[in-house]
């Protein structure tokens, strides 16, 4: 006589024919190789954009994390002394800076330090409603401020504040960033002006009242306008190679006097932004000191990475995304996944350097 099989005898049935568990691998950390199929181990769990076949070169790997994020990718990673293996992944192609420019002005600010025609502790009267607008910083504030000189830099880089930066540039002024540009061989750099500006030049191109309107209409996916702004032609530049000279001659107190060094490495250190490079290398004993930069599809970080006892690596990631969501994640992670790639070949490469 035909029996009905039970809920457990079915369920025995189909593991006995079910094809056999496999014990997942851990994670791997940033000092093993990275997974070879297009992945930072134990990041992301999307579909691998190159399934089928393996991911060997880490160029390849790159373009596989910058496809499946939806961007176009530009990243350089070396140590800072310049020794072993440099990763360069369209790294002399011209890119928009956004608030990446904020490191040079930094060196200038440094300098002017330095030769004293700018005094680091001075106090300085900031009123919000007089700022140049953004998320971040001095321009939130309900009420006027005084801050130091030394601070208000500081206040540019760890929050990326734009007010900061401004009133900061037009104290030292642009002159003085074409010196910096000048003397640190910075070959595909420029600088046409702040943070403002370039808010005034999102508001001509959409042809909105105010920069908050202008990105709101950006950010929106059912209209299709662009920016010069995002164009690296018409607005501030810069190159992955570039951007890691700055570092680099920062971290080997060449950019200023060794006192200012210390202080911009500092700064530097204390960006509150865990959501970019810091993604990728999680690690509580390693450094992440750097910089970000966003504006409509732009997203970008600068950082020198710093494992115990290594030569630090300097490391910058570029993008541009095919979209300008205000928050766009996967683009963030992709940075991360990047810079992890990047400062893990670079790491794992002999080189006759000392830390």
């Amino acid at each position: 006589m035909f029996r009905a099989r039970t809920c457990r005898e079915s369920r025995t049935a189909r593991h006995r024919t079910s094809r056999p568990l496999v014990r997942r691998r851990c994670p791997e950390s940033a000092d093993r190789e990275p997974q070879r199929r297009g992945r930072v181990s134990g990041e992301s769990h999307r579909p691998n954009p190159v399934a089928g076949r393996q991911v060997n070169t880490t160029d390849e790997q790159l373009r596989a994390v910058f496809a499946d994020a939806g961007c176009r990718g530009w990243v350089r990673a070396e140590r800072i002394d310049g020794t072993g293996t440099t990763v360069d992944y369209e790294g002399d192609d011209p890119v928009v800076a956004a608030s990446v420019w904020k490191i040079v002005l930094l060196v200038a600010a440094a300098r002017a330090f330095d030769e004293g025609s700018l005094t680091a502790t001075d106090s300085v009267r900031l009123v919000p409603a007089q700022c140049s607008p953004g998320p971040t910083g001095i321009s939130s504030y309900a009420d006027p401020v005084t801050m130091s000189w030394r601070d208000i830099a500081r206040s540019m880089i760890t929050v990326s504040d734009n007010a900061a930066a401004d009133a900061l540039l037009g104290a030292v002024g642009l002159d003085a960033l074409a010196r910096v540009i000048d003397d640190l061989g910075l070959e595909h750099t420029r600088i046409v002006g702040g943070t403002k500006q370039l808010g005034d030049q999102i508001v001509r191109d959409t042809g909105r009242l105010n920069a908050d309107e202008a990105v709101g209409l950006l950010a929106s996916n059912y209209t299709v306008v662009d920016s010069s702004g995002f164009d690296p032609a018409y607005t501030s530049c810069t190159t992955p190679r570039d951007s890691n000279t700055v570092l680099r001659s920062i971290w080997l107190g060449t950019a200023a006097s060794p006192t200012q060094c210390l202080y911009m490495k500092e700064v530097l250190s204390q960006q509150v932004w865990p959501h970019r490079i810091r993604s990728g290398i999680p690690y509580p004993d390693v450094q992440v000191a750097g910089k970000t930069g966003t504006i409509g599809p732009i997203r970008n970080e600068v950082a020198v990475v710093s494992f115990p006892d290594e030569t630090p690596v300097a490391v910058s990631v570029f993008t541009r995304a095919a979209r300008m969501d205000l928050y766009l994640p996967l683009v963030d992670q992709a940075i991360g996944h990047a810079a992890r790639i990047a400062v893990t070949a670079v790491r794992q490469a002999p080189h006759s350097g000392t830390p």
